[in-house]
């Protein structure tokens, strides 16, 4: 929202209210490549365009190859324009180059979603907004491909509506069991909402090596449900996934592992995000199961989008 001293500038000026879309940046979690120094990610989205390193709000990675920085959104919005805040007390050229990509995949980090733009160069200091016509994304990246390079962003902001396909995930709400626990991978972590897909960032669930391992969500209610959206681990092992099922209903015989099959899981490639239809099966509870085998069970995110059944009981 605008100040009331901007809405009187803008009133005396032009003779109406002035139009300011809101940064839809700054609710976003950020990461990137490394980090040189004090450089964290967050920087780029503190409201500050601040663009001398001395004043601590411009990020830093180290010198690698094809740097990027990546902001999630938490859903999917229609992006309209990106605004980068280049350094100003050094090197403004290292930006030269860098390409904004936006999308829901993180392949690659991220940075293989499409294109809105290539940024041939920014001057020392000053901010420039590229036009992204509606791309639709979780995902915002800027990434230096093909050189090393140190990636430098002093603010970056984001202007754009939910989109359509942006459903509320209804997982967040729930309560979580699985067939055994295995270090600290416990069964919250699939609903924290966060898909960091290695082991070593405390995201992902873990089971003992079960017969027929499993994971329940409790929705608490009964609901239509629409997808289920499944993240899987990066740093190894991601076969361990296939073949896994996806269960929805009422049912609570073998664990909710009896209720009716939504999807088998072929295979998710590692550290990828992978989202499965279950047309409005109806259901308190999602299993995923993996039948037939011994084997562990880990899931770094699950994710669901549905709709309160009429049949739904205030449990």
């Amino acid at each position: 929202t605008m100040s009331p001293a901007v809405v009187l500038l803008c009133l005396a000026l032009l003779g109406k209210t002035c139009s300011v879309e809101t940064n839809i940046a700054r609710g976003g979690k950020v990461t990137q490549s490394s980090l040189f120094g004090p450089g964290v990610p967050e920087r780029a989205i503190d409201g500050n365009r601040a663009s001398n390193w001395v004043e601590n709000s411009c990020t830093h990675t180290v010198n690698d190859q094809n740097p990027w920085w990546r902001l999630d959104l938490q859903k999917t919005y229609k992006v309209n324009t990106v605004t980068i805040t280049n350094r100003k007390d050094c090197c403004p050229e290292r930006l030269n180059g860098a390409e904004i990509r936006i999308g829901n995949s993180l392949i690659d980090d991220g940075n293989s979603n499409p294109r809105c733009a290539v940024i041939s160069s920014i001057p020392a200091g000053t901010s420039q907004t590229f036009e992204c016509k509606g791309i639709e994304g979780r995902y915002v990246n800027i990434v230096i491909p093909g050189r090393q390079e140190y990636l430098t962003l002093c603010e970056v902001e984001v202007t754009g509506q939910p989109s359509g396909n942006s459903e509320t995930n209804i997982a967040r709400g729930g309560k979580v069991t699985q067939s055994s626990l295995f270090g600290p991978g416990v069964p919250e972590r699939a609903i924290d909402g966060n898909r960091a897909s290695n082991w070593v960032e405390n995201s992902c669930t873990h089971t003992q090596n079960d017969r027929n391992p499993w994971w329940r969500l409790d929705l608490q209610k009964t609901y239509n449900i629409d997808t289920v959206t499944i993240t899987n681990r990066k740093d190894c092992c991601p076969e361990r996934l296939n073949g896994a099922e996806i269960h929805i209903g009422n049912s609570l015989t073998d664990y909710g592992n009896s209720n009716a099959r939504c999807a088998v899981i072929s295979s998710i490639p590692a550290g990828t995000s992978k989202t499965f239809e279950c047309n409005g099966m109806e259901g308190r509870y999602v299993n995923i199961a993996i039948p037939g085998r011994q084997e562990y069970l880990t899931l770094c995110e699950v994710e669901v989008t549905g709709q309160l059944s009429g049949n739904s009981l205030n449990w």
